[in-house]
């Protein structure tokens, strides 16, 4: 039987690992104490900070990590309960150069100092098919991202959505944004050296479960300069036809995992 949630919020408080900041603890006048200082306070290095927004239970901040030992991650979800995983899997083998903040995605930018972050992951992100502004790759947020990523950082999206896979590629199209390296079926490739090698080498329990559905994942990498007004995409874009595990056809939470 697993581990309840109160036992689960319990750990999560008690974990180095994990900074916890729901919406009734954010106030604009306090400021964040880490904001600027990850580097020096947090994880006592220069290295490019990464972060995977909507990380669930952390499967794929943690297995980053693992890989990219010259790298700090951050995987940041609202939903204490499924982060536990990761942040007790972390904790347990002694990462260093991993954390977790609980947090809504909506104040993202509170937390960061500009170019504080290097790259953003956006796994398996709900498709808010409802709403543009509710989408991590709208320009809503990218507006956000600005605020803290890098002047030309990298963002990842990985996704079985079709819809939000071809909204974010009409969203480049509509700024002049080209895409590093884009593909509907990142399976497809298996050369280990190909283009999207970073987003192969991880697999999450319910991205395989999509995967023995048939659904094909999809990879896009992009940069996201500083200068250029955004602006949303004019474009009819059809609705996803399935439901993904614990996620309604056409709303829902923020993560899909």
């Amino acid at each position: 039987m697993g581990k309840g949630k109160l036992a689960k919020f319990a750990d999560m408080a008690a974990n180095p690992l994990v900074i916890e900041q729901p919406f009734n603890t954010i106030k604009e006048e306090t400021p964040f104490e880490l904001k600027g200082h990850w580097h020096g306070q947090f994880f006592h290095n220069p290295n490019p900070i990464v972060l995977e927004l909507g990380c669930g239970r952390g499967e794929y901040a943690v297995g980053l990590a693992r890989k990219y030992p010259d790298k700090s991650f951050i995987g940041v979800d609202i939903k204490g309960a499924r982060m536990w995983t990761g942040a007790q899997d972390a904790l347990s083998t002694g990462m260093t150069n991993v954390a977790f903040l609980r947090t809504h995605i909506e104040f993202i930018d509170r937390f960061f100092a500009p170019g504080e972050v290097s790259e953003i992951w956006l796994t398996f992100s709900d498709p808010q098919m409802k709403k543009a502004t509710k989408r991590l790759t709208s320009t809503h947020f990218l507006q956000r991202y600005r605020r803290f990523l890098a002047d030309g950082g990298i963002i990842h999206l990985k996704t079985d959505s079709n819809f939000l896979y071809t909204y974010t590629e009409e969203m480049l199209r509509a700024n002049s944004l080209v895409p590093e390296y884009s593909t509907r079926d990142l399976y497809s490739v298996t050369d280990d050296n190909a283009p999207g090698h970073e987003a192969r080498s991880i697999q999450t329990y319910y991205e395989q479960m999509w995967r023995s559905r048939g659904i094909p994942i999809k990879y896009l990498r992009f940069r996201l300069p500083h200068e250029g007004l955004l602006i949303e995409p004019d474009v009819d874009i059809p609705l996803d036809e399935y439901r993904s595990y614990n996620r309604s056809k056409r709303s829902g939470s923020e993560t899909g995992k």
